[in-house]
C-alpha cells in the first residue's frame, strides 16, 4: 500500500461521513424534520428511517456527534421532549392531540351538569308520591269514619252547647246526648226486629200450605202431576242445596268478620264523634292559635256556618220523620195492617235520612206486609205514600227547611249523586249538609245586589 493511500472501505466510510456532515442529521433527517414538522406528522418517520442506518466503526450510527448535534435522533423516540411540546402547543397534525382510544368528545356531546340530579330528584319524587298514594289508600277508611263522626258532632254540638249553658260540664253534656241517640237507635231497631221476627215465623208456619197451594194450581193449570212430596225429597237430596249448604258454611267466618268489622267502624265514629263535640271549643282555640286575627274570625265564622247548617237538617229531617211516621201509623192503623207503630216508624225514619231512594225503600215495606193480609190493602197503602211525598215535598218540606238548611231540592239530588259517587253511602249521608254548609259560606262572603231590570222579576 503506497503511502497516502487509504483503505477502500476507510474512504467510503469518510464520504459517508461527509455527506452526514453536509446534511446534518443524515440518515435521521426524516426524524428531524418530524419533530420539527411536527404539526404535520408527530415524529413518527424518525423512528422509521433511524433503523435503517448503517453502524459506524465503532458500533455507533454513522455521523456519530455531528448527528446527534444536529438533533436527529436514530429512534422516533429521540427528542420526547420537543414533539411533547409542539404536539402540546396547539399542533393539527393527523395524530397531535389525540387521547390513546383515538377517539375525541367534543364540548356538544357531553353529558349537562344538571341532568344527573335533576333524574335523581324525579325518581325521588315519584317515589314519595307512590308512598303518599300507598298510605292514603290504606287509612281511607279510617278518614271516611272521622269525617262521619265530625259530621255527627256538628249535629248535636248545639244541642250539647245548650246544656253547657246551664251548667252541665261539657263531657257529661255529650254523654247524655249521645245516650239518648242510642236509646232511641236501639229502640228504633228494637221494634224493626220484632216485625221482621214474627213476619218470618209466619212465612216458615205457612210455607207449606202455600207450596201446596201453589202446586194445585200449577196441576190444574198446565195438566201436571206434581207431588208435594217428590218435590221435598228433590230439594232435600239435590247437589245444589249441598254445595249451598257447605258455602254457607264455609262463608260463616266472612260473615262473623264483617259484622266485627262494621262493630269496630261504629265504635270508632262515636269515639271521635265524642271528642269532636266534646272537645269543640278547645279545637277552635287550636286551630286559631297558629293563625293571625283575620284568619281566626274567617275559621270561626265557617264553623258557625257549619254548625247551624248541619244541625239545621239534622233537626229539620228529625221533625219531618216524626211527622211522617204520625202520619202513616194513623193510616196504617186504620187500614188495618199489623205491626203500624213498627212500620210508621221505619216509614219516617228511612224516607228523610236516606236520600234520594229513601221513599221508595220506607213504603216497600208496608206495601209487603199489607199485601200478606190484603192486595188491595197493599194498593191504598202505595197510594197514600206517593200522595204524602206530593204534601211532604211541596209544602212541609219548604216551610220546616226554609230557615235551617235553605237548599234547593235539584242541588240536593246533584250533591247526592256527586257525593255517592265519590264515597259510596257515606258520600250520600253527608253530600246534603255539606253543600249547605258550602252555600251557607258562600252566601255569607259572596256580595249580591237587588235586582232591577223588571224582566228578572217575572214569576
Amino acid at each position: 500500500m503506497a503511502e497516502g493511500d487509504e483503505p477502500e472501505g476507510l474512504e467510503e466510510r469518510n464520504d459517508d461521513a461527509g455527506r452526514s456532515a453536509r446534511k446534518p442529521g443524515g440518515a435521521g433527517e426524516s426524524g428531524v424534520s418530524g419533530n420539527i414538522g411536527g404539526v404535520e406528522r408527530a415524529g413518527g418517520a424518525a423512528g422509521a428511517e433511524g433503523a435503517g442506518q448503517r453502524p459506524g466503526p465503532s458500533g455507533a450510527p454513522a455521523g456519530g456527534p455531528t448527528a446527534s448535534s444536529g438533533g436527529a435522533g436514530t429512534a422516533g423516540a429521540a427528542e420526547p421532549p420537543v414533539t411533547g411540546v409542539l404536539a402540546g402547543s396547539g399542533a393539527v397534525g393527523s395524530g397531535a392531540g389525540k387521547p390513546p382510544g383515538g377517539s375525541r368528545t367534543s364540548p356538544g356531546e357531553r353529558m349537562p351538569g344538571w341532568l344527573p340530579r335533576a333524574l335523581v330528584l324525579a325518581l325521588l319524587l315519584l317515589a314519595a308520591f307512590q308512598l303518599a298514594s300507598w298510605a292514603f289508600l290504606e287509612v281511607i277508611g279510617l278518614l271516611l269514619n272521622i269525617l262521619i263522626a265530625f259530621f255527627l258532632a256538628l249535629a248535636i254540638e248545639p244541642l250539647v252547647d245548650r246544656l253547657a249553658s246551664r251548667g252541665v260540664r261539657r263531657g257529661l253534656a255529650t254523654g247524655l246526648v249521645f245516650v239518648l241517640l242510642l236509646v232511641l237507635t236501639a229502640g228504633f231497631f228494637t221494634a224493626l226486629g220484632s216485625v221482621f221476627a214474627e213476619q218470618i215465623t209466619r212465612i216458615i208456619d205457612k210455607l207449606p200450605a202455600s207450596v201446596a197451594d201453589v202446586i194445585s194450581w200449577i196441576n190444574a193449570t198446565f195438566g201436571t202431576d206434581l207431588s208435594v212430596d217428590e218435590l221435598q225429597n228433590d230439594v232435600l237430596h239435590s247437589d245444589w242445596l249441598r254445595r249451598y249448604v257447605q258455602s254457607s258454611a264455609s262463608s260463616v267466618w266472612g260473615i262473623s268478620a264483617t259484622v266485627l268489622g262494621g262493630v269496630f267502624q261504629l265504635l270508632t265514629v262515636l269515639l271521635f264523634a265524642f271528642y269532636f263535640a266534646a272537645d269543640g271549643p278547645r279545637m277552635r282555640r287550636a286551630l286559631c292559635s297558629v293563625l293571625p286575627p283575620a284568619r281566626q274570625c274567617e275559621v270561626l265564622r265557617a264553623w258557625e256556618i257549619a254548625v247551624l247548617k248541619t244541625g239545621g237538617y239534622i233537626y229539620s229531617r228529625a221533625l219531618m220523620a216524626l211527622v211522617s211516621g204520625g202520619a202513616h201509623y194513623v193510616f196504617l192503623e186504620l187500614m188495618g195492617v199489623p205491626y203500624a207503630y213498627a212500620l210508621a216508624a221505619w216509614v219516617g225514619v228511612v224516607s228523610q235520612f236516606v236520600p234520594t231512594v229513601g221513599t221508595y225503600l220506607a213504603g216497600a215495606l208496608p206495601m209487603l206486609i199489607a199485601f200478606t193480609q190484603d192486595p188491595w190493602a197493599a194498593v191504598w197503602v202505595l197510594v197514600f205514600v206517593v200522595l204524602y211525598q206530593q204534601f211532604e215535598n211541596y209544602v212541609l218540606q219548604p216551610r220546616i227547611t226554609a230557615r235551617t238548611v235553605d237548599i234547593h231540592p235539584a242541588v240536593a239530588f246533584g250533591s247526592v249523586i256527586v257525593g255517592t259517587s265519590l264515597m259510596g253511602v257515606v258520600g250520600a249521608l253527608v253530600a246534603v249538609p255539606a253543600t249547605a254548609t258550602l252555600q251557607g259560606f258562600l252566601g255569607a262572603y259572596v256580595k249580591r245586589y237587588d235586582v232591577t231590570d223588571p224582566r228578572l222579576n217575572r214569576r
